[in-house]
């Protein structure tokens, strides 16, 4: 399985609510559409999302991780996130994997999780939708809805503004309009 290149945000509500019933067609839907919700509503790795078990998130405002990438420490809030947690996690044990392999009980694998996202979007006729769509949908709805790239910047841990704007595709967008109605 070859990995899909130019791997996009999902740019509108509607989008979002497009995949998700596309993650509900799947036997694993109750877990593929919490691990979607993490991705889009923390901005988190995929391989961030997957070794967290269930008393890392129940009834928690925020967890503290230290991302694989980077080894650097990060806060992630979950308030709005909570209720969708609460009703996955009951009658789970603590120590169980919230992303968890019905066979094996492990986590998921990073392989696995992006075949659950590419069946999804294989269903939608996309091909621009992978792992890495979660948390630049999160980067993109929050810049959208904040204006604020310095501090998404610092959540990504991004080296400059630009890195995070051509990440999350605004740049080009920006681009884009900015010649829209262009003429000499």
């Amino acid at each position: 399985m070859k990995p899909r290149e130019n791997v996009q945000p999902l740019r509108s509500a509607e989008e979002i609510q497009q995949f998700r019933q596309a993650l509900q067609m799947s036997r694993t839907a109750e877990r593929d559409l919490l691990m979607f919700d993490m991705g889009i509503n923390t901005g988190l790795r995929i391989s961030d999302l997957l070794p967290l078990k269930v008393g890392d998130v129940r009834g928690k405002t925020s967890v503290t991780i230290r991302e694989k990438k980077t080894g650097k420490k990060r806060t992630v809030f979950l308030h709005m996130i909570m209720p969708e947690i609460a009703t996955y996690t009951e009658g789970k044990e603590e120590e169980a994997y919230l992303f968890a392999s019905q066979r094996t009980g492990q986590p998921i694998s990073t392989t696995q999780a992006y075949r659950v996202f590419q069946k999804a979007a294989d269903l939608l006729g996309r091909e621009d939708v992978g792992t890495n769509s979660l948390r630049k949908t999160f980067g993109y709805h929050y810049y959208q809805q904040t204006k604020d790239i310095a501090t998404l910047m610092v959540i990504f841990n991004h080296a400059s503004q630009n890195v995070t704007k051509r990440y999350i595709g605004i740049e080009e967008e920006e681009m884009a309009m900015s010649l829209k109605y262009f003429k000499l």
